[in-house]
Protein backbone atom coordinates (compact mmCIF):
# COMPACT_ATOMS: atom_id res chain seq x y z
CA UNK A 1 0.00 0.00 0.00
CA UNK A 2 1.35 3.42 -0.94
CA UNK A 3 1.85 5.87 1.95
CA UNK A 4 -0.77 8.57 2.28
CA UNK A 5 0.05 11.75 0.43
CA UNK A 6 0.99 14.82 2.42
CA UNK A 7 -1.11 17.95 2.28
CA UNK A 8 1.31 19.68 -0.09
CA UNK A 9 1.20 16.67 -2.42
CA UNK A 10 -2.60 16.63 -2.32
CA UNK A 11 -2.47 20.32 -3.28
CA UNK A 12 -0.43 19.39 -6.36
CA UNK A 13 3.07 20.34 -5.20
CA UNK A 14 6.22 18.28 -4.79
CA UNK A 15 6.60 16.53 -1.46
CA UNK A 16 9.38 18.87 -0.36
CA UNK A 17 7.42 22.09 -1.06
CA UNK A 18 7.01 24.66 1.69
CA UNK A 19 3.78 26.62 1.34
CA UNK A 20 3.01 29.69 3.43
CA UNK A 21 -0.21 31.52 4.22
CA UNK A 22 0.16 34.97 5.79
CA UNK A 23 -3.23 35.81 7.26
CA UNK A 24 -4.41 39.25 8.38
CA UNK A 25 -6.47 38.72 11.52
CA UNK A 26 -8.99 41.30 12.76
CA UNK A 27 -10.33 42.57 9.43
CA UNK A 28 -13.38 44.66 10.27
CA UNK A 29 -12.20 45.60 13.75
CA UNK A 30 -11.59 49.22 12.70
CA UNK A 31 -11.31 51.41 9.62
CA UNK A 32 -7.55 51.64 10.19
CA UNK A 33 -7.33 47.83 10.35
CA UNK A 34 -9.31 47.53 7.12
CA UNK A 35 -6.99 49.95 5.31
CA UNK A 36 -3.84 48.26 6.58
CA UNK A 37 -5.02 44.70 5.94
CA UNK A 38 -6.24 45.58 2.46
CA UNK A 39 -2.90 47.15 1.61
CA UNK A 40 -1.10 44.11 3.06
CA UNK A 41 -3.10 41.77 0.84
CA UNK A 42 -2.94 43.82 -2.35
CA UNK A 43 0.57 45.31 -2.17
CA UNK A 44 2.32 43.41 0.63
CA UNK A 45 3.04 39.77 1.37
CA UNK A 46 -0.26 38.85 3.06
CA UNK A 47 -2.37 36.32 1.16
CA UNK A 48 -5.47 35.96 3.31
CA UNK A 49 -7.63 37.73 5.87
CA UNK A 50 -10.34 36.95 8.39
CA UNK A 51 -13.38 39.04 9.20
CA UNK A 52 -14.59 39.93 12.70
CA UNK A 53 -18.28 39.93 11.87
CA UNK A 54 -19.64 41.54 15.10
CA UNK A 55 -17.37 44.59 14.84
CA UNK A 56 -18.45 48.03 13.71
CA UNK A 57 -16.31 48.13 10.55
CA UNK A 58 -17.07 44.62 9.29
CA UNK A 59 -19.61 45.74 6.71
CA UNK A 60 -17.17 48.22 5.19
CA UNK A 61 -14.62 45.42 4.92
CA UNK A 62 -16.98 43.19 2.93
CA UNK A 63 -17.05 45.69 0.06
CA UNK A 64 -13.41 46.72 0.45
CA UNK A 65 -12.13 43.14 0.30
CA UNK A 66 -14.35 41.98 -2.57
CA UNK A 67 -12.37 39.56 -4.71
CA UNK A 68 -9.80 38.89 -1.97
CA UNK A 69 -9.65 35.69 0.07
CA UNK A 70 -11.46 36.23 3.34
CA UNK A 71 -12.42 33.84 6.10
CA UNK A 72 -14.42 34.35 9.29
CA UNK A 73 -12.56 35.21 12.49
CA UNK A 74 -15.01 33.69 14.97
CA UNK A 75 -15.30 36.28 17.72
CA UNK A 76 -16.29 35.63 21.32
CA UNK A 77 -14.17 38.33 22.98
CA UNK A 78 -13.90 42.14 22.89
CA UNK A 79 -10.55 43.00 24.42
CA UNK A 80 -10.27 46.80 24.30
CA UNK A 81 -11.37 48.69 27.44
CA UNK A 82 -13.03 51.58 25.62
CA UNK A 83 -14.06 49.94 22.34
CA UNK A 84 -16.43 47.00 22.80
CA UNK A 85 -18.84 44.95 20.71
CA UNK A 86 -21.72 42.61 21.44
CA UNK A 87 -22.72 39.23 20.07
CA UNK A 88 -25.08 38.95 17.11
CA UNK A 89 -27.43 36.59 18.93
CA UNK A 90 -27.70 38.36 22.29
CA UNK A 91 -26.98 35.20 24.30
CA UNK A 92 -26.86 36.23 27.97
CA UNK A 93 -23.95 33.95 28.86
CA UNK A 94 -21.84 35.50 26.09
CA UNK A 95 -21.71 38.97 27.69
CA UNK A 96 -20.02 40.52 30.70
CA UNK A 97 -21.57 42.80 33.31
CA UNK A 98 -21.23 45.79 30.94
CA UNK A 99 -23.26 43.97 28.28
CA UNK A 100 -20.36 43.26 25.89
CA UNK A 101 -18.40 40.18 24.89
CA UNK A 102 -15.79 39.48 27.60
CA UNK A 103 -12.26 40.82 27.31
CA UNK A 104 -10.49 37.48 27.77
CA UNK A 105 -10.85 33.93 26.53
CA UNK A 106 -10.68 32.73 30.14
CA UNK A 107 -13.81 34.73 30.94
CA UNK A 108 -15.57 33.15 27.96
CA UNK A 109 -14.63 29.65 29.14
CA UNK A 110 -15.88 30.40 32.64
CA UNK A 111 -19.23 31.90 31.66
CA UNK A 112 -20.41 31.00 28.17
CA UNK A 113 -22.96 28.25 27.66
CA UNK A 114 -21.93 26.02 24.80
CA UNK A 115 -25.30 26.13 23.01
CA UNK A 116 -25.11 29.92 22.94
CA UNK A 117 -21.51 29.73 21.68
CA UNK A 118 -22.59 27.42 18.87
CA UNK A 119 -25.50 29.67 17.92
CA UNK A 120 -23.32 32.79 17.94
CA UNK A 121 -20.54 31.28 15.84
CA UNK A 122 -23.10 29.96 13.35
CA UNK A 123 -24.74 33.40 13.19
CA UNK A 124 -21.40 35.03 12.40
CA UNK A 125 -20.81 32.60 9.53
CA UNK A 126 -24.36 33.05 8.25
CA UNK A 127 -24.05 36.86 8.38
CA UNK A 128 -20.83 36.77 6.37
CA UNK A 129 -22.50 34.54 3.78
CA UNK A 130 -25.52 36.84 3.66
CA UNK A 131 -23.17 39.76 2.96
CA UNK A 132 -21.79 37.80 0.01
CA UNK A 133 -18.44 36.73 1.48
CA UNK A 134 -17.03 33.65 -0.27
CA UNK A 135 -15.65 32.30 3.00
CA UNK A 136 -12.31 30.54 2.58
CA UNK A 137 -11.83 29.22 6.11
CA UNK A 138 -12.56 29.65 9.79
CA UNK A 139 -10.22 30.78 12.53
CA UNK A 140 -10.64 32.11 16.04
CA UNK A 141 -10.11 35.52 17.65
CA UNK A 142 -7.73 35.23 20.61
CA UNK A 143 -7.87 31.45 20.19
CA UNK A 144 -11.15 31.25 22.11
CA UNK A 145 -12.43 28.35 19.99
CA UNK A 146 -9.19 26.37 20.04
CA UNK A 147 -8.22 25.57 23.63
CA UNK A 148 -11.20 24.47 25.73
CA UNK A 149 -12.42 21.07 24.39
CA UNK A 150 -16.07 22.17 24.46
CA UNK A 151 -15.37 25.15 22.22
CA UNK A 152 -13.00 23.16 20.04
CA UNK A 153 -15.79 20.69 19.36
CA UNK A 154 -18.03 23.53 18.16
CA UNK A 155 -15.20 24.85 16.00
CA UNK A 156 -14.82 21.50 14.24
CA UNK A 157 -18.56 20.90 13.96
CA UNK A 158 -19.16 24.23 12.23
CA UNK A 159 -16.24 23.72 9.86
CA UNK A 160 -17.73 20.37 8.93
CA UNK A 161 -21.22 21.85 8.56
CA UNK A 162 -20.04 24.60 6.20
CA UNK A 163 -17.30 22.47 4.59
CA UNK A 164 -14.52 24.91 5.44
CA UNK A 165 -10.88 24.35 6.40
CA UNK A 166 -9.65 25.43 9.81
CA UNK A 167 -6.69 27.24 11.25
CA UNK A 168 -5.20 24.92 13.79
CA UNK A 169 -2.39 25.35 16.29
CA UNK A 170 0.84 23.57 15.40
CA UNK A 171 1.37 20.01 16.69
CA UNK A 172 3.96 21.04 19.30
CA UNK A 173 1.76 23.79 20.73
CA UNK A 174 -1.25 21.47 20.82
CA UNK A 175 0.80 18.91 22.73
CA UNK A 176 1.98 21.57 25.19
CA UNK A 177 -1.60 22.76 25.78
CA UNK A 178 -3.03 19.25 25.90
CA UNK A 179 -5.60 19.82 23.13
CA UNK A 180 -6.45 17.55 20.22
CA UNK A 181 -7.92 19.83 17.58
CA UNK A 182 -5.84 18.42 14.75
CA UNK A 183 -7.01 14.88 15.45
CA UNK A 184 -10.62 16.05 15.69
CA UNK A 185 -10.31 17.88 12.37
CA UNK A 186 -8.77 14.89 10.64
CA UNK A 187 -11.50 12.59 11.94
CA UNK A 188 -14.09 15.01 10.54
CA UNK A 189 -12.42 15.04 7.11
CA UNK A 190 -11.30 18.65 7.45
CA UNK A 191 -8.16 20.23 6.05
CA UNK A 192 -6.00 22.46 8.23
CA UNK A 193 -2.55 24.01 8.13
CA UNK A 194 0.38 21.79 9.14
CA UNK A 195 2.08 24.49 11.22
CA UNK A 196 1.10 27.78 12.82
CA UNK A 197 3.65 30.57 13.38
CA UNK A 198 2.47 33.08 15.97
CA UNK A 199 3.78 34.60 19.19
CA UNK A 200 1.90 37.64 20.41
CA UNK A 201 4.18 40.47 21.41
CA UNK A 202 7.31 39.17 19.71
CA UNK A 203 8.32 41.38 16.77
CA UNK A 204 6.89 39.73 13.67
CA UNK A 205 9.94 40.32 11.50
CA UNK A 206 12.14 38.59 14.08
CA UNK A 207 9.63 35.76 14.49
CA UNK A 208 9.48 35.07 10.76
CA UNK A 209 13.23 35.20 10.26
CA UNK A 210 13.99 32.84 13.13
CA UNK A 211 11.07 30.42 12.77
CA UNK A 212 10.38 30.04 9.06
CA UNK A 213 13.84 28.73 8.06
CA UNK A 214 13.32 25.82 10.49
CA UNK A 215 10.03 24.70 8.98
CA UNK A 216 9.87 21.40 7.15
CA UNK A 217 7.84 20.78 4.02
CA UNK A 218 4.15 21.45 4.48
CA UNK A 219 1.59 24.23 4.74
CA UNK A 220 2.33 26.82 7.41
CA UNK A 221 0.28 29.83 8.44
CA UNK A 222 1.65 32.98 10.03
CA UNK A 223 -0.89 35.45 11.33
CA UNK A 224 -0.42 39.22 11.50
CA UNK A 225 -2.52 42.11 12.81
CA UNK A 226 -1.80 45.15 10.60
CA UNK A 227 -3.34 48.49 11.53
CA UNK A 228 -2.47 51.97 10.24
CA UNK A 229 -1.04 54.28 12.88
CA UNK A 230 -3.18 57.28 13.80
CA UNK A 231 -5.80 58.60 16.23
CA UNK A 232 -8.21 55.73 15.64
CA UNK A 233 -5.74 52.99 16.59
CA UNK A 234 -4.23 55.04 19.41
CA UNK A 235 -7.73 55.73 20.71
CA UNK A 236 -8.84 52.12 21.09
CA UNK A 237 -5.57 50.25 21.63
CA UNK A 238 -3.78 52.18 24.35
CA UNK A 239 -1.69 49.21 25.46
CA UNK A 240 -0.18 47.55 22.37
CA UNK A 241 -0.62 49.73 19.27
CA UNK A 242 3.02 49.33 18.29
CA UNK A 243 2.54 45.60 17.70
CA UNK A 244 -0.09 46.32 15.05
CA UNK A 245 1.88 49.17 13.50
CA UNK A 246 4.95 46.94 13.29
CA UNK A 247 2.96 44.12 11.69
CA UNK A 248 1.85 46.50 8.95
CA UNK A 249 5.42 47.64 8.38
CA UNK A 250 6.73 44.07 8.17
CA UNK A 251 4.19 42.82 5.64
CA UNK A 252 4.78 45.91 3.47
CA UNK A 253 8.59 45.76 3.64
CA UNK A 254 10.15 44.57 0.33
CA UNK A 255 12.85 42.88 2.42
CA UNK A 256 10.18 40.54 3.83
CA UNK A 257 9.18 39.45 0.35
CA UNK A 258 12.83 38.97 -0.53
CA UNK A 259 13.37 36.82 2.56
CA UNK A 260 10.37 34.62 1.73
CA UNK A 261 11.58 34.21 -1.85
CA UNK A 262 15.09 33.35 -0.66
CA UNK A 263 13.63 30.72 1.64
CA UNK A 264 11.77 29.16 -1.27
CA UNK A 265 8.25 29.55 0.13
CA UNK A 266 5.28 29.28 -2.21
CA UNK A 267 2.67 31.81 -1.10
CA UNK A 268 -0.94 30.62 -1.02
CA UNK A 269 -4.19 31.45 0.77
CA UNK A 270 -6.68 29.12 2.42
CA UNK A 271 -8.69 28.89 -0.81
CA UNK A 272 -6.70 25.93 -2.23
CA UNK A 273 -7.21 24.11 1.08
CA UNK A 274 -10.94 24.75 0.88
CA UNK A 275 -11.09 23.61 -2.73
CA UNK A 276 -9.17 20.43 -1.88
CA UNK A 277 -11.48 19.68 1.03
CA UNK A 278 -14.60 20.17 -1.04
CA UNK A 279 -13.31 18.04 -3.90
CA UNK A 280 -12.60 15.25 -1.45
CA UNK A 281 -16.10 15.56 -0.01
Amino acid sequence: MEPAKSLVERLGYDADARLLIINCDDVGSSHAANLACHEAMTSGVATSGTLMVPCAWAREAVDMFAGLDLGVHLTLTAEYPGYRWRSLTGGRSLHDSDGFLPSTAAAVFARAQIDEVRAECRAQIEQALAWGVDITHLDSHMGANQIDPRFLEVYVQLAQEYDLPLRMLGPDLEAMLGVSGRAMAAAAGLVCNDEFVSQWGRPTGELLRTTLPELAAGVAEANVHPVLDGPELRGYDKKEPLIRIDDHAVVMDPATRGFLDDQGFRMISFRPLRDLQRRAA
